[in-house]
């Protein structure tokens, strides 16, 4: 049972794969041509997002929830999220061309993809054979727990909240534009659909696959970097909550981390290679 379950975890992972090689060879065959740039952006972004995501910290928030809650439900609060974030790292870094030139946002994304490329290396060689997320997933039900104990205390507190009113009064303004936007949410929203989105679009900020979409938007292509994104992220947060949980387990978190490290330090050279041939 469990080696047919790591067969269909890497058949699984196995156009990811695909789709960086390809992405690769159509950078090294045609820079120039129109279409086949657009499809090196989306199969890139797509494949980043895959081998990013599997067991990161938002896909196991949506495989735990999963088993708590209705799957749809679970799964349209997930890849809502990623994908409004998605959308706005886009735009964030796709901005940047305003200020800089391409061949200096190219040059500037290269760079980053070797930073990452060597720190997941660096991690992955530190990791035992054997890794798994046991540790994070542990953390990451703790903090399903501490917001399922919050909502209760909530729900107590909703006749008159006055502690609670001064204690909102005296929190960060993040807190408060998160408090905010939890309770417009609520009157759209189930309380369970505004908890995964905020959690998992908390979990993905700041994370190495948005900064990754910051740096690929700086290119032309950006709106194919976006949708390669979003449907990545959609095909993660699908995995996870049809069984993201026992994939987590199964596959082995060290030859991911491998196999993201070689990807990024492949988009480095592209991004690089961009930089030097980009005429301004």
């Amino acid at each position: 049972m469990g080696n047919m379950i790591k067969k269909a975890s890497l058949i699984a992972l196995l156009p990811l794969f695909t789709a960086a090689a390809t992405a690769a060879t159509d950078a090294e065959t045609s820079m120039e041509s129109g279409s086949s740039s657009h499809l090196k952006s989306f199969l890139m972004s797509v494949s980043m997002i895959g081998l990013s995501e599997i067991g990161d910290k938002t896909f196991l928030i949506a495989a735990l929830m999963a088993m708590r809650h209705k799957r749809l439900l679970v799964f349209s609060a997930a890849a809502t999220s990623l994908a409004i974030m998605t959308i706005l790292s886009g735009v964030v870094g796709h901005s940047a061309v305003a200020f800089l030139s391409e061949r200096y946002t190219a040059f500037f994304a290269g760079i980053l993809f070797l930073v990452f490329g060597y720190k997941l290396t660096m991690e992955g060689l530190e990791m035992s054979k054997d890794a798994g997320v046991e540790e994070e997933m542990a953390e990451v039900e703790e903090e399903i727990a501490i917001k399922d104990m919050n909502q209760d205390m909530d729900d107590v507190e909703k006749g008159g909240d006055t502690a609670y009113d001064k204690q909102l009064k005296n929190a960060s303004i993040g807190k408060k534009i998160v408090h905010r936007i939890r309770e417009l949410a609520s009157f759209m929203f189930s309380p369970v659909w505004v908890q995964i989105f905020l959690m998992v679009f908390l979990g993905e900020l700041g994370d190495r696959s948005q900064i990754s979409i910051i740096a690929m938007a700086t290119d032309s292509d950006y709106w194919y970097v976006i949708a390669g994104a979003v449907i990545g992220h959609a095909i993660c947060s699908g995995l996870a909550v049809v069984g993201g949980k026992l994939l987590a387990t199964r596959i082995s978190i060290r030859t991911i981390t491998l196999a993201s490290s070689l990807l990024f330090f492949i988009f480095a050279l592209m991004y690089i290679y961009q930089a030097f041939t980009t005429q301004d």
